[in-house]
């Protein structure tokens, strides 16, 4: 009895430790460009310690981060993702010259809607955040904008 007790206290510490845990927070944004054009923004804010990486990262360095927009035919994409201005760094731990954010990031996407009737746009966008000895596993969010 006392080892089934020993072993069920241990099976719950350990899933107590487990909890998932998520340094970066994202919010969704719209901006009426024009009559016919908008501008997506996904903005992250990223605790103290943590970084999230660019979209563009070297070959064989960490996960970039990534957006994909589901296609629809209410709207078209303009051009790629535009991305603030990061820090630029040569990471010891990649061996590499790597751009990451720290503290907040913009993401923006232009798009061309082909009607003035309401709809949402579903996003996703897929990151791996770090500190300085860990780096968590990558994770998928999804992102929703309402253009009006």
């Amino acid at each position: 009895m006392k080892n089934t007790i020993a072993i069920l206290m241990l099976f719950f510490v350990t899933m107590v430790n487990a909890q998932v845990y998520n340094p970066v927070k994202w919010t969704t944004s719209v901006v009426k460009i024009s009559d016919s054009e908008y501008e997506l923004t996904a903005n992250a804010v990223i605790e103290k310690g943590w970084h999230l990486y660019s979209q563009t990262v070297p070959p064989d360095g960490p996960i970039a981060t990534q957006f994909t927009f589901t296609g629809s035919p209410d709207y078209l994409k303009k051009g790629n993702t535009k991305e603030d201005q990061g820090h630029v760094v040569n990471d010891p731990i990649y061996d590499m010259e790597i751009t990451y954010f720290e503290k907040k990031a913009s993401f923006k996407q232009r798009i061309k809607v082909k009607h003035k009737k309401p709809f949402k746009i579903k996003g996703n966008v897929e990151f791996m955040a770090c500190d300085d000895t860990k780096c968590l596993p990558p994770k998928q969010v999804e992102l929703i904008f309402k253009i009006k």
